[in-house]
């Protein structure tokens, strides 16, 4: 039985409660604020890494990879101020390719970290719809504001606009919604609503001949994690399938993944994150541009969660895939974000 169709768990474990999309806790980070942090060290340390001859890689590792987002603004704004550069324009100059996408990611505050990854998934020729799908479906009402007020900052347009462009059908009508940052957020469960709600699903999918998705979108995209928690349960009542069988067998497509994906962030983000993490290492080459979204972006949230998640699903620590599938500085640079061997 694989971790998603165990939904006994997931009323009462402790883990729920705090793996819910609305995730403020610093507690399950791996980078925590840097004790005795003193920004002059710092700027000092970087421009002589940076202005030397020759990069001192391993000094920008330590320094970006050991202090906290927060800490990381300060470093780099006291930098500016002292050099007249951008530290971000001195990393792009300095290092290339996977390492500097990961040390830029570092320097870059989460909301426009999320921002520029919308852009890069929407610009261009063709859409990256599992980078919308794994940022929309993971993300706390306040991660997508925050989000949407960077990109209106940072384009002069408004985020939702741009997406409505780019995405169309049944996929966009769900992606549109989890992208205004609305979801009910109340922590309270509707018993009779949960049921209610099932078999809404139910007779919109199973039951009926062609698949009603306006429910499904409407009920995944609006409902609260406890009450959708409560929903997901009821549903196995009625139908003896989860509710992402269900909708793997009468779906497909992108609208199909985004869907599943809302069902999975609302059992468990944490395991949600292992799975895509383990699936941008297998198969052929490996996929660095999730590996550094998914460990710099959880890396002050719940990284510990999820490296206990990815041990449970597959029966390895994260620490020792990444030795195995990156190395030189990227590869060092990740595995001090990702922790300790467990």
């Amino acid at each position: 039985m694989s971790v998603w169709d165990d939904l006994d768990l997931l009323l009462d474990s402790p883990s729920s409660s705090s793996s819910s999309l609305a995730t403020t806790s610093k507690e399950r980070g791996t980078v925590k604020d840097k004790a005795d942090f003193k920004v002059d060290e710092d700027v000092t340390a970087l421009r002589k890494a940076i202005e030397g001859l020759g990069t001192t890689e391993k000094t920008l590792i330590d320094v970006l990879t050991q202090r906290s987002n927060a800490q990381r603004q300060l470093v780099a704004s006291a930098y500016e101020k002292a050099t007249g550069r951008k530290l971000v324009a001195d990393l792009e100059g300095d290092t290339h390719g996977d390492f500097e996408n990961l040390l830029v990611a570092l320097v870059t505050p989460p909301a426009l970290f999320d921002c520029n990854e919308v852009i890069r998934a929407i610009k261009g020729s063709g859409t990256t719809e599992c980078i919308l799908t794994e940022i929309f479906a993971s993300r706390s009402n306040k991660q997508i504001r925050d989000m949407a007020d960077t990109y209106l900052k940072e384009t002069g347009r408004l985020m939702i606009h741009d997406l409505k462009s780019e995405v169309s059908g049944d996929y966009a009508k769900a992606l549109l919604i989890l992208a205004e940052g609305k979801r009910d957020e109340s922590t309270s469960v509707d018993a009779a609503k949960a049921k209610e709600d099932a078999k809404t699903l139910y007779e919109a999918g199973e039951k009926k001949w062609g698949t009603d998705e306006d429910k499904f979108i409407d009920i995944l995209c609006h409902g609260s994690v406890p009450q959708l928690r409560q929903t997901l349960v009821e549903y196995k009542n009625i139908s003896k399938k989860t509710l992402q069988e269900s909708i793997e067998s009468e779906m497909s497509g992108e609208v199909e993944k985004l869907l599943v994906a809302i069902v999975k962030c609302v059992k468990n983000v944490p395991a949600y994150f292992a799975e895509r993490l383990f699936k941008s290492m297998r198969g052929a080459g490996t996929d660095e541009s999730t590996l550094t979204r998914i460990i710099v972006g959880r890396s002050e949230i719940d990284l510990l969660d999820i490296k206990a998640e990815y041990k449970k699903l597959f029966g390895v620590s994260l620490h020792s895939e990444l030795k195995s599938e990156v190395s030189g500085n990227y590869g060092e640079a990740l595995m001090l974000l990702c922790g300790t061997e467990d």
